[in-house]
């Protein structure tokens, strides 16, 4: 994986196909034995039951499960949201299962770019200002921030746009801010939360091939979705049930999502480049 200016770029894996040399390459994620409870008055909830996988370089992973499931819990230990009640979580050859808050912090900052399904944008803030808020917190000097946060906004296709607020934007081009957000700091994993729930059909679509065009330059993705259509643009389905995991498929051909946009074609600027 190379990082220019900040916004990660890699060569040579393809919608969660990894290649030889990310199979030689320790997981981004491993995660072993991993439980979290919960204790609610006189009850334990058991969220996570023993939970073992690992997520290489390069891959492009969908997780999904019911409500209760254990799939956002999982999905909050992944992003150093919460810590595991036992069990080992190693990120990019860190050991985080036991950091401290600010330790996390640290980590989860560096490490993490988070994709929210309500696109977690501040409103007061522009396009660009939202996407310096991380650097904010790693310490990057002025102009550096700006330099990247510009770069990320042109990769997403909203050069033109970093001084609109969120409510002079549609809701897809919200998305698009939040996924420049994420890629910033060149994190190791993009952690996306139902990335499309709150859009509609077509820009679900636009997303989801921004998402495979990252993921084709190198970027791991993690996807939490509920969405079956939403998981075949991905190259493995993980299924959780009870705090378990029950199914971990290879999908060996994804649904290639500027195909599906090119059937119905209108402006593709910022989803193919």
């Amino acid at each position: 994986m190379e990082r220019q200016n900040g916004v990660a770029t890699v060569i040579g894996t393809s919608n969660g196909k990894v290649g030889l040399a990310g199979l030689e390459r320790e997981p981004t994620i491993k995660v072993s034995n991993l439980t979290k409870n919960y204790e609610l008055g006189d009850n334990v909830v058991h969220a996570l039951r023993g939970v073992s996988l690992s997520v290489s370089p390069g891959e492009f992973v969908a997780v999904m499960g019911a409500s209760g499931s254990g799939k956002s819990t999982f999905m909050n230990v992944v992003g150093c949201l919460d810590r595991p009640t036992s069990g080992t979580y190693i990120l990019d050859g860190i050991d985080v299962s036991s950091l401290a808050p600010d330790e996390l912090a640290l980590v989860r900052n560096r490490k993490v770019g988070f994709i929210f399904q309500g696109f977690n944008l501040l409103s007061r803030m522009t396009a660009l200002g939202n996407v310096m808020l991380p650097m904010v917190y790693a310490g990057v000097s002025p102009a550096t921030m700006e330099e990247r946060a510009r770069l990320a906004l042109e990769s997403v296709g909203l050069t033109g746009r970093e001084d609109h607020k969120p409510n002079q934007l549609s809701g897809g081009q919200q998305q698009r801010v939040a996924i420049a957000r994420a890629l910033v700091n060149g994190p190791s994993i993009i952690l996306a939360d139902e990335p499309t729930g709150n859009l509609d059909s077509r820009t679900s679509v636009e997303v989801m091939a921004i998402l495979q065009r990252l993921n084709a330059e190198g970027i791991t993705i993690v996807v939490v979705t509920h969405e079956p259509d939403i998981a075949t643009y991905c190259g493995r389905v993980v299924r959780f049930r009870d705090g378990r995991v029950i199914d971990d498929d290879r999908n060996v051909r994804p649904v290639e999502a500027v195909a599906a946009l090119a059937q119905d074609p209108k402006d593709l600027e910022g989803v193919a480049q």
